[in-house]
């Protein structure tokens, strides 16, 4: 875009929103060019300026971002819908330039409903923000990802995100109950007020998890809960991988609700939890969680606790897995988190009982052997468990990875691709909580066989001219096309 080009731009949204709340310096275009994509990272240390946006704008209302979307729609710009930049697989990059658009001025709860169980609230508030709010009331929204103090309420819907607990309170889908989205042609869409109906196909779930590529969502109604009177946490302490599995699976089979299982592979126990935790442990360390009212806890305590004891697990107490729910977060910042100059990538997935065993150790033995010549590390941990399966949260780090960029990225590249195809291959997907974004689009129409050929029909329907946040989940870039 030429300067003159930009300024009429910058103009043009200047009249919509008020010029105070419109950039185009270098210093914020440069900040916005990034998420958490590693291989973005990579490029800028070792010297390379990324692509970035035209400009950025902060609407302060959804009549504002209505007006943004209709004007870039008729001028043929992209929109790339902007949370709090969290996302991992390059969700959020202007790989296209165009108008970034930063929703944290939409950080309004519009209502809580105590009888419902309700809370509807702009999708730019900071997930942190919105839990504190809740918990004045005695609820909780009980979404806990570990990027809980950056991410907003949009970003946990547009990537099908997955809090803590989990296992007993649902993924992001499963919490929303409707939403408000501004389609690409400056339509303002309301979905159905509840989530469970017989009138045809679900459009709130078409939005969640499309990562910004069919619509603005721009408010949400959340289902929340009541703030638990006790939350106990216990771990222990497994000698043989399969039998923890073998404990996670009966538990869930039981019908029980723990709030968490989390059960980490003997690579992670060791490197991860001794860590964090300061123990040592040798074999698969399990933390379980259960809440909600005392007797309710202790009855499910009882049964999933036998399960455990039944298979091997060794109790280690209450300490340990209070400790590890007080220190959950510290995984993921300095000096416990993955950062260069390692190169670390987290493939995750998630598949049925039957298969995730078998998916694990083709995907631990593969990647450790291929890549042995740059002493690959691969572990795993097990920390969202389903009625019929669980997710798989999987690292690989390299601690010395090339210094050519194009090297590194091509190792990264070739990593990922041979560890999502074990994973398709054993009845996993693509991601299960992370997204898709730029990393891994070229293997959406894999995953979806002739599936995707509808996805690409409702993306030209409802974005005919390309402008939602184009080159993401695999969809073609008109953008680009257009150039």
């Amino acid at each position: 875009m030429t300067e003159t080009q930009n300024n009429t731009l910058t103009k043009a949204l200047a009249g919509i929103v008020g010029r105070k709340y419109v950039r185009s310096d270098d210093a914020d275009k440069l900040a916005y060019s990034f998420d958490l994509y590693w291989v973005r990272h990579l490029w800028l240390d070792r010297g390379h300026l990324p692509p970035k946006p035209d400009v950025i704008v902060w609407p302060g209302s959804v009549e504002e971002v209505r007006q943004i979307v209709t004007f870039a729609n008729q001028e043929r710009i992209p929109v790339i819908p902007y949370g709090g930049g969290t996302a991992s697989q390059g969700a959020t990059l202007p790989i296209s330039g165009g108008i970034m658009l930063d929703l944290k001025r939409l950080n309004k709860i519009l209502e809580i409903d105590v009888k419902a169980f309700t809370v509807t609230a702009q999708t730019g508030i900071n997930g942190f923000d919105l839990e504190a709010e809740l918990n004045k009331q005695g609820l909780t929204l009980a979404h806990y990802p570990a990027s809980q103090r950056g991410a907003t309420l949009g970003g946990y819907l547009a990537a099908r995100g997955s809090g803590t607990l989990s296992t007993k309170y649902g993924k992001a889908e499963e919490m929303v109950m409707s939403m408000e989205v501004v389609l690409a042609e400056g339509r303002v869409l309301k979905t159905l007020p509840v989530p469970h109906h017989a009138t045809g196909p679900d459009l709130t779930q078409l939005f969640v998890g499309s990562e910004g590529t069919l619509g603005v969502i721009t408010s949400a109604k959340m289902r929340v809960d009541p703030l638990p009177e006790v939350r106990r946490f216990r771990s222990f302490l497994f000698r043989d991988f399969h039998s923890a599995m073998e404990a996670g699976r009966k538990i869930m089979l039981s019908r029980i609700k723990p709030c968490v299982i989390r059960l980490y592979d003997e690579v992670s126990s060791r490197r991860v939890v001794e860590s964090v935790l300061g123990m040592k442990v040798k074999g698969s360390y399990m933390i379980i969680g259960f809440d909600g009212p005392l007797q309710l806890v202790e009855a499910e305590e009882s049964i999933g606790f036998k399960i455990i004891k039944d298979l091997g697990g060794e109790d280690l107490g209450t300490e340990a897995g209070e400790k590890w729910w007080d220190h959950r977060y510290d995984f993921y910042f300095p000096p416990h988190m993955f950062a260069l100059p390692w190169m670390h990538g987290t493939p995750d997935t998630v598949t049925t009982f039957d298969k995730i065993e078998d998916l694990y150790a083709e995907k631990h033995d593969v990647l450790t052997t291929k890549y042995a010549e740059w002493d690959l590390i691969y572990h795993a941990h097990f920390s969202h468990w389903f009625p019929w399966g669980v997710m798989m949260y999987d690292r690989f780090v390299i601690e010395d990875p090339p210094q050519d960029p194009e090297e590194a990225q091509a190792l990264h590249d070739q990593i990922w691709d041979d560890a999502v195809r074990i994973s398709l291959k054993h009845g996993g997907v693509l991601n299960e909580h992370h997204g898709i974004g730029i990393k891994l689009g070229y293997l959406m129409p894999l995953q979806y066989g002739d599936g995707f050929e509808a996805l690409l029909s409702i993306k030209d329907a409802l974005d005919p001219n390309g402008i939602m946040n184009p080159g993401k989940l695999g969809f073609p870039n008109k953008i680009t096309q257009k150039e």
